[in-house]
């Protein structure tokens, strides 16, 4: 049982970094620190954006429209976090018993 919930804790952790560069590289692209003209910016924009796509539209659907500040990210990192979190206090309760 524990080494399911390593290796979901660690998938947690691959999901949470992929969300963090994301929002890193809409900030520079943003900000025109760097362009999508660019054929490898544009591809890992265009990955990164397929991989968080499903986690971020039943969100979206849900918050109101903010406008141009899209706020679904940070709810995504907040229930990883909880999700990490219950998944760590899951495995210590193994080891008490």
């Amino acid at each position: 049982m524990n080494l399911v919930i390593d290796i979901l804790r660690m998938l947690l952790d691959l999901v949470w970094w992929i969300i963090i560069i994301q929002a890193v590289l809409s900030w520079l692209i943003a900000f025109n620190v760097i362009n999508t003209h660019n054929d490898f910016v544009r591809q890992i924009w265009i990955a990164l954006d397929r991989m968080t796509l499903p986690l971020y539209r039943p969100i979206r659907r849900i918050l109101p429209d903010f406008g141009g500040l899209d706020l679904s990210p940070l709810v995504v990192l907040v229930g990883l976090s909880i999700l990490n979190r219950v998944l760590t206090e899951i495995q210590f309760s193994y080891y008490v018993m």
